[in-house]
């Protein structure tokens, strides 16, 4: 089953009397359970695309549905409760709250849930157990590594138990090392608990991990393959 559908997008932006296509004319299936790399260079649409299955970017045209969804015919309410309980966010700067604890940072998105308070405190202390942070869930941004830093963001993109989780080159800031780890943490999120992962990334060593390989230029795919070069045994 597709859980996301892009179909014909547009994406123009305009400068002056200029304009140029982001995206055009974008189509793109993604079924459950698919581990997906975004590559291109700089200015190929990758991050375009991304922000627009994020929703935080709208296209000029085109459909796009997420979980059934039709994510593009939502008012702002709506698209925010959407988003919220669809996608889970992974960002290269990890975007983490830097006066509030690991615990507190992977709470966020149940409060904007309204889930009460007893029931953050389970939910994010289990998130931080996937993730291999127990011991540090009282620990401040400032007091962890950059890995750590991210396995939060991970632990935080999880808590909703969202059907989609979005990784914006979520090794940029890490060693060669560091993002092993971390590349395996999402592997285990696709394997053992099944999350669908579109991640962008400009790294082929990072791409690696990917189940499949999506290659953007000039606001087309110009590839769409299985990855035969993977590292890891699926």
């Amino acid at each position: 089953m597709a859980l996301i559908e892009v179909k014909d997008v547009i994406k123009t932006y305009y400068s002056g009397e200029d304009c140029f296509n982001a995206l055009n004319k974008v189509s793109l299936s993604v079924s459950e359970g698919e581990f997906v790399a975004i590559m291109g260079a700089s200015g190929s649409g990758k991050s375009t695309f991304m922000n627009m299955l994020g929703t935080l970017d709208k296209p000029n045209s085109g459909s796009y549905f997420l979980d059934g969804t039709d994510m593009l015919s939502l008012d702002t309410d709506n698209l925010a409760r959407a988003r919220n309980e669809k996608i889970g966010f992974v960002f290269q700067g990890f975007n983490l709250i830097s006066r509030t604890s690991a615990l507190e940072n992977v709470e966020l998105p149940m409060i904007y849930k309204g889930i009460a308070e007893e029931e953050r405190h389970i939910r994010a202390k289990k998130a931080l157990e996937i993730v291999g942070l127990s011991a540090r869930e009282d620990h401040m941004p400032n007091q962890m590594s950059g890995g750590q830093q991210q396995r939060v963001a991970i632990a935080r993109a999880i808590v909703n138990n969202p059907p989609l989780i979005l990784a914006d080159e979520p090794t940029g800031n890490l060693d060669t090392k560091t993002s092993i780890e971390v590349m395996e943490f999402f592997v285990n999120l696709n394997k053992s608990m099944g999350k669908t992962i579109v991640l962008v990334t400009h790294e082929p060593d990072i791409a690696r991990y990917c189940k499949r390989v999506v290659k953007f230029k000039d606001g087309n795919i110009i590839s769409d393959e299985i990855n035969t070069e993977t590292t890891i045994p699926y």
